[in-house]
């Protein structure tokens, strides 16, 4: 069987969860299935690989009207395949009309869904609306949907409720507990500014709306003294967002010590090193499907306090690998706090009870580094996947 996995995001051009996600998911299906790759962007040596540039004529449009012209370029590509797989709306409209053009089935891996994201009309304006028919047009169309979560599949059927339920399937992100592992590198902290015999609070993710970065920086003015905010945070949404967050960084900084925004792309060894020292990683997102960076960081030992939304309580075991903060959100697609200082009352005081009791802080985190490896492994990930192919090609693989 034939498998032509569809992506904006693939190896090296990553800057989110879901180009991890199909980076190692592709690696682990290989063992198995004859997977080729269609990636936007440059052009990549690796074999079984296709990457498809923006067309020229398309130079200045709209960000929309250009993937729609990339995705169109990637469609005769996929000639020859008995499966389609895209992931994210940017992939969609090509794993879409490849369907239609070749007759095989179209699967869609649901990283985050755009009813449930209407900030994102700040960076594509009118091209958001474009977005969002492209995601209905293809789930609505496709054989079968993959949510990386079962908060994510309630989401899914909640916004697309024309949906047959049994075409939603949960297979969870991965991580590679191998890859991601602690690494202590005294000299790489010190170059960063991080205080290893200090506690710490690491951010690892987008300046966003839906990271939630705002309401932790509102938090952390209520944290203890000694403690660091290490936010290895960047590629803003928007200059509006950007520009929030910068105010907030400098209000920090004039009031305490130890606040490091490192706004550069990270490497892993960078990332495991920083997540080893901490004495917390946060996620204060208000809408995460799952969230591959807490796996992340629980692979790398460190206790987790995330949102009690979306697929994070399927991550994180309250009490256990970290500690869940509660949330009652807007239904209108924001995921808004009701209580904005509520939340953040809460977020710091869960912060706080974590990073004074550094014994418990690195239980956890043992805790979670044992959870990561046992239950979501790239292994399990990609046989569930292979699995989903050969029922829906009607096949024994």
């Amino acid at each position: 069987m034939r498998v032509d996995i569809v992506t904006k995001e693939y190896p090296p051009e990553i800057y989110g969860g879901a180009g991890v996600h199909v980076a190692e998911l592709v690696k682990a299906l290989r063992a198995g299935v004859d997977v080729r790759v269609h990636a936007f962007g440059a052009a990549r040596d690796e074999a079984g690989t296709t990457s498809y540039d923006v067309p020229a004529e398309l130079a200045g449009a709209n960000g929309a009207v250009q993937t729609l012209g990339t995705d169109l370029e990637i469609v005769t590509g996929v000639a020859g395949a008995d499966i389609v797989h895209s992931h994210t709306w940017y992939a969609n409209m090509a794993g879409h009309l490849a369907s239609l053009l070749h007759g095989i089935p179209h699967i869609v891996t649901a990283h985050s869904l755009e009813p449930l994201r209407p900030w994102k009309a700040e960076q594509l304006g009118g091209g958001y609306a474009v977005s969002s028919w492209i995601e209905q047009t293809a789930y609505t169309g496709a054989a079968a949907v993959i949510a990386v979560s079962e908060g994510m599949r309630r989401d899914i059927l909640r916004s697309y409720p024309q949906l047959d339920p049994a075409r939603v399937r949960v297979i969870h992100n991965g991580i590679d507990v191998d890859a991601w592992q602690p690494v202590d590198d005294p000299q790489l902290l010190a170059r960063l500014g991080i205080d290893p015999q200090h506690p710490s609070v690491v951010f690892v993710g987008r300046i966003t709306r839906q990271k939630g970065l705002p309401y932790l920086l509102r938090a952390a003015a209520q944290l203890p003294p000694d403690v660091q905010l290490v936010l290895c945070a960047g590629a803003p949404d928007t200059p509006q967002i950007m520009a929030e967050v910068e105010g907030l960084v400098r209000e920090l900084q004039a009031t305490r010590d130890g606040v490091v925004w490192l706004g550069r792309l990270l490497t892993r060894h960078e990332l495991c090193t920083i997540l080893a020292t901490a004495t917390a990683f946060v996620c204060p997102s208000v809408y995460e499907p799952l969230g591959i960076v807490n796996l992340e960081a629980m692979a790398c030992g460190a206790a987790v306090v995330g949102t009690a939304t979306g697929g994070i309580p399927e991550v994180v075991v309250d009490g256990v690998t970290g500690r869940l903060v509660a949330i009652e959100q807007a239904q209108d697609g924001t995921g808004t706090p009701l209580d904005p200082e509520r939340f953040v009352d809460d977020l710091a005081r869960t912060l706080i009870e974590v990073v004074t009791d550094p014994a418990r802080a690195a239980a956890y985190g043992a805790a979670g580094r044992r959870r990561a490896r046992e239950q979501f492994s790239w292994t399990q990930i990609a046989a569930a996947t292979a699995a989903l192919y050969a029922e829906v090609a009607g096949t024994d693989r």
